[in-house]
């Protein structure tokens, strides 16, 4: 599976972006798919995640109530809708996929399929 990440830019502090990342290729059944950041000289960390079969997601506690996740099947897309926007939350994003187990969501080393990025950056 290829995935395809866009939507980043640059935007002042407060406002909104929405990423995509598209789903191309041989997409397997029931896929956990997530979105990943890493600021600058930062870790990457876990931002959110969608069981692409029955819809559940979850967020990090730093961005909750403020990032939606979603998907669109006919699609083959994910969303990360962002509110609120905060100078920290400036980072690269990316959008992962795997299958599995829904408990290991958040770690992205079980995660086997990468996008390449899409630069946020948030201005004061």
């Amino acid at each position: 599976v290829q995935l395809q990440a866009s939507g980043g830019g640059l935007v002042q502090a407060g406002g909104s972006l929405r990423l995509s990342c598209a789903a191309s290729g041989r997409i397997f059944r029931g896929p956990l798919m997530g979105w990943f950041r890493q600021g600058p000289g930062k870790e990457r960390e876990f931002v959110a995640a969608i069981n692409w079969g029955d819809g559940s997601t979850d967020v990090a506690d730093s961005v909750k109530g403020r990032f939606t996740i979603s998907r669109d099947n006919a699609k083959n897309t994910m969303y990360l809708q962002m509110n609120s926007l905060k100078p920290e939350d400036t980072a690269v994003y990316y959008c992962a996929a795997r299958q599995g187990s829904w408990s290991l969501r958040t770690f992205q080393k079980y995660y086997g399929h990468w996008g390449q990025g899409t630069q946020v950056t948030v201005s004061s």
